[in-house]
């Protein structure tokens, strides 16, 4: 074994361990489009999910079907028809899904009952349950067109999934659904799992498509994803677009996400495939990997409560022990508490700073900025030093001061200037400590 593999996957698995605590016992609704298991990905994706169960997420799968069926269609002679984004199903489309439903559940059971030693499967016991948990009815004619055996999500058995989910099993969904005459229609997979996400008011939709997410810049293939969507931006940019007709272009999941968001679903993801491990970048890692989705964005900047003195403790002491920040015990924070602002992202502390004033003196000192990181370089730095600011002004100072040893460069960046530490406010200069010899650092606030 490399010798250095243990200094980096302990950190690494301490910086999951907020998120493992953050999803026990929540919903989340997983759709896997059939093109990836056409691509090969069915184990993989299995895997992940297994490892998700695992760590005490309550699940429920949809699949797709779309090539599957168009290839039982191709077999018989027959060519697929769409209109609208969605598949005009005839008799002879109708057997195809069936039997590409049928296989595909087969596929998926067994690929979850598989325990390879040297596997994420081994000494896993993943149950997964099946069962007519959708009434449909059918699209009817749009437009002219007749949908014939293409249906719509009438209602979803909560209830059922419900405690099917809650005993420990996984529930897996196919797009099928049967009327209360026992007609039996073609559901799209992205509604099935839209429908059942609200309906158990799931914690998280997320779908794993051929589209690695929304990207920056609509016009450029090669622009970067944007990570995170606030729900009113993305209800602005799905206005935007035109009406999707097929699964690559930009609206056609993103609909989707922003249908659940909108009723009750509290965050919605875009995932590509294609990227082994996608399901669990996005869920243990900070920044995911595809578009998310959410009712409001994710990462506040905001004043601390008592509530988030573990959080800055735990933030604070890898730069304690490097030297970079002097050492403050928990009493001292507790007491403190009312002077720190901190950045939070899903429940997590990655930034920090207080602010101690000094009216007498018109200045304020900044201590204790940190950043984590795992996420240094991404500007939260100086959104912290902003709020500090806004702090400053609002309490009538003119300036701001800050001691350190070692990023002195970072904050003449940011328009501070060095200064004697005679320039101190008689009291903070009473305190300081002549042997750590900090430098002292001024900004005026304009």
């Amino acid at each position: 074994m490399d010798l250095i593999f243990p200094h980096t996957f302990v950190p690494w698995f301490r910086s999951v361990a907020p998120y493992i605590h953050a999803y026990r016992g929540k919903t989340f609704v997983v759709a896997l489009v059939g093109e990836a298991i056409a691509a090969g990905k069915l184990n993989s994706f299995v895997q992940d999910v297994a490892i998700l169960h695992a760590m005490g997420i309550k699940l429920v799968l949809v699949h797709g079907f779309r090539p599957q069926v168009n290839e039982q269609l191709a077999a018989k002679g027959q060519s697929s028809r769409f209109s609208h984004g969605m598949r005009i199903t005839d008799a002879v489309a109708l057997d195809c899904a069936q039997e590409a439903a049928g296989q595909l559940r087969f596929e998926i059971e067994a690929a979850f009952s598989q325990g390879l030693p040297n596997t994420p499967m081994a000494n896993a016991t993943v149950r997964v349950v099946s069962g007519n948990f959708l009434t449909a009815r059918p699209v009817g004619i749009i437009d002219g067109i007749d949908f014939q055996q293409s249906g719509l999500v009438r209602r979803v058995d909560a209830a059922a999934i419900g405690r099917a989910i809650d005993t420990g099993a996984i529930v897996l969904l196919s797009p099928f659904g049967f009327s209360p005459t026992g007609e039996a229609f073609n559901l799209t997979m992205e509604e099935v799992a839209t429908s059942t996400a609200i309906e158990l008011q799931a914690d998280k939709l997320i779908f794993l498509t051929e589209v690695p997410g929304v990207r920056e810049d609509r016009n450029d293939p090669e622009s970067p994803i944007d990570t995170e969507l606030a729900l009113a931006d993305a209800e602005r940019l799905l206005a935007s677009l035109p009406s999707p007709t097929q699964p690559t272009d930009v609206a056609f999941y993103l609909k989707h996400c922003v249908k659940a968001c909108s009723e009750g679903v509290e965050r919605s993801h875009i995932l590509p495939f294609a990227v082994d491990g996608a399901l669990l970048m996005e869920v243990y890692t900070h920044d995911g990997i595809g578009t998310m989705v959410v009712d409001e964005k994710l990462e506040s900047l905001r004043e601390a409560t008592s509530d988030d003195i573990g959080g800055i403790l735990q933030l604070i002491e890898p730069f304690e022990k490097d030297g970079t920040l002097v050492k403050r015990d928990r009493t001292e924070i507790e007491r403190d508490i009312d002077h720190y602002t901190v950045i939070e992202h899903d429940g997590v502390i990655f930034g920090c700073a207080a602010l101690y004033p000094y009216p007498e003196a018109k200045t304020g000192e900044m201590a204790a900025l940190t950043v984590s990181n795992s996420v240094q370089g991404q500007g939260d730095g100086e959104r912290i030093l902003k709020r500090i600011e806004q702090r400053a002004r609002a309490m009538g100072l003119t300036s701001i001061f800050v001691l350190t040893t070692r990023t002195m460069h970072w904050f003449i960046k940011r328009g501070f200037q060095q200064v004697d530490p005679d320039w101190l406010p008689e009291a903070r200069k009473r305190k300081y400590n002549w042997d750590r010899r900090s430098q002292v650092l001024v900004k005026l606030l304009k």
